[in-house]
């Protein structure tokens, strides 16, 4: 790497960004190999949407201790403590619906692990990115879900027609054990050499973990012990804070919802089948992975160049974003072709992605050193809306089925879609009024 002069943060960025792409394969391909299981055991919709959600459970638990085993341990420690334990659980659980139990227990489990990823990743790029870098770096890396949930979409179907759902379980936990492997060798800490102007910037050595025999000389010649006290009542009564916070219970919601809930909607709502709608089914995810990266570097641009301020950026694009997903989301129930539906979808997850380069890097912005336990605060709230929008759902589609019959008409799935476009229309005005891109916490 150094003979090709290859900047190292480039190398952990990419690493990251495959990270959240084999999470997101596991997430989408438990959907996909689970809705195939329970149909053929006759499972109803509201039990579906019971162990769907059941993920968001355990992945609610560990957002805020993954943010702060990150901030006390390392977030490259813990990302990858991550990834060995969900991939491990994948290779282990077998995929049976009438064993309600163990998939439950798996499912809590995967979600416990899988919640350290997210507060890990925003800690080892707010050590490693500078900057002005962070909003293409952090789109770049999350964006990988997208690209997952894409790859998903187009391969697992297949990969279930033919070898059956179990086969995606050891899939996907083949590629967690490569991802491993591969951070194992290749990541580490930032040597203070990468950065040697990292405390005055905000990232770099300065935001590495402090252990606890660390001293520091004070005036008198001594030496006291220096600690990371860690600000829990200034964060969790921040308004910026909670304006990143409602932002991403509604991004989550509408994505969760859409990525569990569309292949039923495309096969049992419109009556197609997955295997036969080929590469459009990948669209929305392929759409998000664009848009993200747009984002990303559109805010970049729109910064170092003096366009907009950090603040104006980052409400700019949210609110763009999430007005133009609301609008799609309240109308995807009104097309009733596959290309209406793909179209619609696409649009709605693509500016959902381009909405976070507003409050999905604010974190970095207003607190760099907090930035893994802010995105633990924020997600948790991201995960409870996973919990509550994917069982909702699979009780509202319950309730129409037995108004309507089935899950045809356009009226059983009209409320499935409204409410995340409502939540749309919400969070942006209240990130409009509270967000800042001002550094907040030291």
């Amino acid at each position: 790497m150094s003979d090709l002069k290859f900047p190292k943060r480039y190398l952990i960025v990419i690493l990251t960004f495959i990270s959240t792409c084999v999470c997101y394969i596991e997430r989408v391909g438990f959907s996909i190999a689970y809705t195939v299981a329970a149909d053929a055991a006759g499972v109803n919709q509201s039990s579906k949407g019971t162990i769907l959600s059941t993920f968001y459970y355990g992945y609610a638990c560990s957002q805020v201790p993954g943010g702060w085993a990150a901030q006390k341990i390392g977030g490259r420690k813990v990302l990858l403590l991550s990834f060995v334990l969900w991939s491990s659980t994948c290779f282990l659980v077998p995929l049976d619906p009438n064993r309600v139990v163990i998939l439950v227990v798996a499912r809590l489990l995967v979600g416990v692990a899988q919640g350290f990823i997210f507060p890990s990743i925003h800690t080892v790029l707010a050590q490693w990115v500078p900057p002005h870098e962070r909003s293409r770096s952090v789109s770049l890396t999350t964006s990988g879900m997208y690209l997952g949930a894409a790859m998903g979409m187009l391969l697992l179907p297949t990969l279930v027609k033919y070898k059956g759902p179990q086969s995606v379980f050891l899939t996907e936990a083949a590629l967690g054990v490569l991802w491993s492997l591969l951070w194992f060798k290749y990541a580490s800490d930032p040597p203070r050499s990468e950065h040697p102007k990292a405390a005055a910037a905000g990232f770099g050595e300065s935001l590495l973990p402090i252990k606890v025999s660390q001293k520091i000389k004070v005036e008198n010649g001594g030496s006291t012990i220096k600690t990371a006290k860690i600000p829990w009542k200034r964060i969790l009564v921040n308004l910026p804070i909670w304006a990143i916070v409602v932002n991403n219970f509604t991004f989550h919601y509408a994505l969760y919802v859409l990525m569990n809930w569309l292949p039923t909607y495309f096969e049992q709502g419109l009556q197609l089948s997955l295997q036969e709608m080929g590469s459009s089914k990948m669209m929305p995810y392929l759409n998000m992975f664009i848009f993200s990266n747009i984002g990303g570097i559109v805010a970049d641009h729109l910064i170092t160049k003096r366009i907009l301020s950090v603040t104006r950026t980052r409400k700019f694009l949210n609110t763009i974003g999430f007005f133009i997903a609301s609008l799609a989301l309240m109308a995807l129930p009104i097309f009733r072709t596959s290309n209406g539906a793909v179209f619609c979808s696409s649009v709605a997850l693509g500016f959902l992605a381009l909405g976070r380069a507003g409050f999905a890097v604010n974190h970095m912005d207003i607190a760099p050193r907090y930035a893994g336990i802010v995105m633990g605060v924020s997600n948790t709230a991201g995960t409870l809306a996973g919990i509550v929008g994917v069982d909702l759902t699979g009780r509202l589609l319950e309730a129409s089925k037995i108004s309507y019959s089935d899950l045809s008409s356009p009226e059983s799935w009209r409320p499935v879609f409204v409410i995340p476009g409502l939540l749309c229309i919400f969070s942006s005005f209240m990130f409009l009024l509270f967000s800042t891109g001002e550094r907040v916490f030291d």
